[in-house]
């Protein structure tokens, strides 16, 4: 895939709204095979864009940031 989208899901913290957006914008031009689009693709250029920010986000959103599950497993063991 593309080596210059960066791993969002990380220990030291969430991912920024800007690095989300950087992450779906480097996706969506590796999948149309445009850097930048015509004018008359733009409109579905920016949507893609939008969409894959706004999945990134869920799946963010849902998934255990790394180390968390540890922590979880020592509360319980602690019960």
């Amino acid at each position: 895939m593309c080596r210059s989208i960066k791993t969002l899901r990380r220990a030291e913290g969430l991912a920024s709204e800007d690095e989300i957006q950087a992450a779906a914008l480097q996706f969506v031009r590796k999948v149309s095979g445009y850097r930048a689009p015509s004018q008359r693709n733009t409109a579905a250029f920016d949507a893609a864009v939008a969409e894959i920010a706004r999945s990134s986000r869920q799946l963010l959103a849902a998934l255990e940031q790394p180390g968390q599950s540890h922590a979880r497993s020592r509360a319980r063991a602690g019960n």
